[in-house]
C-alpha cells in the first residue's frame, strides 16, 4: 500500500481524530489512529468507546488497505517533515517507510483486525443547524454542566426540540443554563449529550465557518457532522431534571446593569477568596444603586455600581464564581437580572428577547 498527501492537511486530520484516540485502553488497538486507504483518499479514525471522530483528506494512492498507527509517531513525524508533499509506502510487516524531500524514516504498524467499528446511526432522524450557532449553544451553556460523577446524565447537556424551538439545557444544582434558538424540525427529541463530545464539536468548529452540521440520532448514539469530520458519541441515560419547573413565573425585582461593570467588580471581590477563604457575596439592591461587599480572612471589599432597578429591594448572596462564570456566558453589554426576594434563585436574561436564561441559587447571609 502507498499514499502521497499534502503534510498540512494531513497534520489538520490527525490532529482532528486525535482529541477521541484512547488514553489508556485493554484494546491496544484504541491507543493509535486507524489509517485506511481508498482509491484517491485516506480515512482516518479514532475511537475511545465513547466518543469517536472520522475525517478523510485526498490523496494520491496505490493499493487498498487498513493499519493502526502510533498517534504520537505519526502527528510527530508528519508535523515535522521539512517538505509539503508526504510519502508513505506500507509493506506486507506493516512497517510504514515514510519520505519527504531528503528525509527518510520508518515506524511500525499494527494490524486493524481488532480495531471495532464505529457504531452505526440511521441518518434519517435527524436535523441540521448552523455550525456558528451550535457553538455558541454550547460554550454558552457547558460551564454550568455537573462534575459529580454520582449522577452521570447531569455530565452533559439536554438536547430539547419540540415545534421548532430548541433548547440546550445544562444544570449542576447550584445553577441552571439554557440556551434557545427557533429551528426548522417538525420533529420531537430529548436526548442528553456528554459535555466532552460538545467541548470536542465546539473545537472542531472553524471560526468562519457558515454551514450547517448535520446531526442524526438514535436512542444510543449521535453524530455530529461538520463538514469532512464527524463526531460520534454515545449519549447518557437517565432522568434530566425537568428544567422547565426551576424557571420562575415573575420577579419582584428587576435590575439593568453593564455586564462589564459587574463584571469587574466581582473580579476585585475574587482576589479576597480561595479554597481556605470562602464567603458569600453580600449585594444590597435598591435606590438606583448595586451595593456589593465580601469580608474574609484576607480582607474586605465594598464596592457599587449604578444600575436601572425596579421594584422592591433586597439584600440577597451569592457564589461568586457561579455568577462569574454566568456573566461570562452571556452575550450583551447590558443584562436584566430578577430577584425574587432574598432566597429565591436569581434569573439572568440578555436584555432584549430570551436567547439564553441563566440561573444562580442564593446563598444564606448571615446577620
Amino acid at each position: 500500500m502507498k499514499f502521497t498527501c499534502n503534510k498540512s492537511e494531513l497534520s489538520e486530520a490527525i490532529g482532528n481524530v486525535s482529541r477521541a484516540v484512547s488514553q489508556k485502553s485493554t484494546i491496544p488497538a484504541l491507543e493509535g489512529i486507524k489509517v485506511k486507504i481508498e482509491s484517491g483518499k485516506l480515512e482516518l479514525t479514532a475511537y475511545n468507546l465513547e466518543m469517536g471522530i472520522r475525517t478523510s483528506i485526498n490523496a494520491g494512492t496505490e493499493g487498498e488497505g487498513e493499519f493502526v498507527v502510533s498517534t504520537r509517531l505519526f502527528s510527530e513525524f508528519t508535523r515535522r517533515m521539512s517538505g509539503d508533499v508526504i510519502n508513505f509506502d506500507i509493506d506486507e510487516n506493516l512497517v510504514i517507510n515514510i519520505s519527504c524531500d531528503a528525509t527518510e524514516c520508518s515506524i511500525s504498524a499494527m494490524s486493524a483486525e481488532e480495531y471495532p467499528e464505529l457504531p452505526v446511526v440511521d441518518s434519517n432522524r435527524s436535523f441540521a443547524i448552523k455550525q456558528s450557532v451550535l457553538r455558541s449553544m454550547i460554550n454558552q451553556t457547558s460551564y454550568a454542566t455537573s462534575t459529580n460523577e454520582s449522577k452521570p446524565v447531569m455530565t452533559g447537556e439536554l438536547f430539547d426540540i419540540e415545534d421548532g424551538n430548541f433548547n440546550m439545557v445544562a444544570i449542576d444544582g447550584f445553577r441552571l443554563a439554557i440556551r434557545c434558538e427557533k429551528l426548522e424540525c417538525p420533529d420531537k427529541y430529548h436526548f442528553v449529550v456528554p459535555k466532552k463530545a460538545l467541548t470536542e464539536v465546539s473545537t472542531l468548529i472553524k471560526d468562519d465557518s457558515d454551514n450547517d452540521c448535520i446531526i442524526c440520532t438514535n436512542d444510543r448514539h449521535i453524530i455530529f457532522q461538520i463538514d469532512n469530520v464527524i463526531v460520534i458519541s454515545r449519549l447518557l441515560e437517565g432522568a434530566f431534571h425537568n428544567y422547565k419547573l426551576s424557571i420562575p413565573n415573575g420577579y419582584k425585582t428587576e435590575l439593568i446593569i453593564s455586564k462589564r461593570a459587574f463584571s469587574t467588580c466581582l473580579e476585585r471581590c475574587s482576589l479576597l477568596l480561595d479554597e481556605k477563604n470562602k464567603s458569600p457575596i453580600r449585594c444590597e439592591i435598591g435606590g438606583g444603586t448595586v451595593k456589593i461587599s465580601c469580608r474574609t480572612g484576607i480582607g474586605k471589599i465594598n464596592d457599587s455600581i449604578s444600575a436601572d432597578i425596579s421594584g422592591e429591594t433586597v439584600t440577597i448572596g451569592f457564589n461568586n464564581k457561579l455568577m462569574l462564570e454566568a456573566l461570562r456566558a452571556a452575550e450583551g453589554d447590558k443584562l436584566k437580572i430578577r430577584f425574587n426576594g432574598a432566597m429565591k434563585v436569581i434569573e439572568i436574561l440578555p436584555l432584549d428577547g430570551e436567547s439564553y436564561i441563566y440561573l444562580v441559587m442564593p446563598i444564606q447571609l448571615k446577620n
